[in-house]
């Protein structure tokens, strides 16, 4: 048996699927090992975003094998597909979705004007009535939100300014105070949720990964409160906290007695 190429790594999956092979692997459906699929990709991007090449060699491998293994599954049905199908039709879709490469098509000569293409492509091949029917709900919201705004850009849904996108995210920061006033929380909830809406558009009008920002701000945050939490305490108001905080952003550890 072949090893260290993709051909091996599909005979290995297969003969761990065996009759005879893993009792492990032998009994995983489709469905049972979702959440590996799921944590592999996350610990990729744990990796990309932490720069670390051998790290993102790793765990891509993993999200590989994913793929491999999800692929054997099926194929191990009667009337399923295999790895080849899978390759066969995410091959064709790519000619199909660059003819500006593969094809006679040479409008495309922007990265918008090909990802606004790709977009309208599959509207009509999926026979959708809406370009933001492609978007999974099950998406995590931020991810969602942001994808949802950049699919309705590419049907012209577009703001012409920064100023115009800051002019809604003040009218949602306006209703989430009308709203806390009230004391409606279900209507608080909906607000809540257009602001986020609001600031994800100002995000990816300014060519800022929201999603990233929110790691970064994460991040930030973290580090910060690790500086005051020993100096935390049940009877603290929010004026120390807020004084404690302030300090924080300054460089160097506090100090704080026992």
């Amino acid at each position: 048996m072949k090893k260290n190429n993709f051909a091996g790594l599909v005979a290995i999956m297969k003969r761990l699927r065996a009759p005879d092979g893993c009792p492990w692997d032998k009994k995983q459906t489709n469905t049972s090992i979702l959440p590996y699929l799921i944590e592999e990709a996350y610990e990729y991007i744990e990796a990309v975003r932490g720069g670390d090449v051998e790290a993102m060699k790793e765990e891509l491998g993993d999200v590989l094998l994913q793929v491999v293994f999800h692929a054997q599954i099926a194929s191990d049905k009667k009337g399923g597909f295999d790895i080849n199908d899978v390759i066969d039709g995410i091959s064709s879709k790519l000619i199909v979705r660059h003819p500006h490469i593969f094809g006679d098509k040479k409008g495309l000569k922007s990265a918008a004007s090909v990802r606004d293409f790709w977009e309208k492509h599959k509207k009509e091949v999926k026979k959708r009535d809406s370009v933001l029917e492609g978007v999974p709900k099950s998406m995590p919201a931020l991810l969602r939100s942001r994808r949802l705004i950049s699919k309705a850009g590419s049907a012209g849904f577009k703001w012409g300014s920064a100023a115009g996108v800051l002019g809604k995210v003040d009218e949602e920061m306006g209703e989430v105070k009308r709203a806390l006033k009230s004391g409606n929380k279900s209507h608080l909830k909906e607000e809540i949720g257009d602001l986020l809406q609001a600031v994800t558009a100002l995000a990816y009008f300014s060519g800022v990964d929201p999603e990233e920002a929110l790691h970064g701000a994460g991040d930030k945050f973290t580090a910060r409160f690790k500086k005051i939490e020993k100096g935390l305490h049940k009877g603290i108001t929010e004026k120390e906290m807020i004084a404690l905080w302030n300090r924080a952003k300054k460089r160097g550890p506090l100090k704080f007695s026992k």
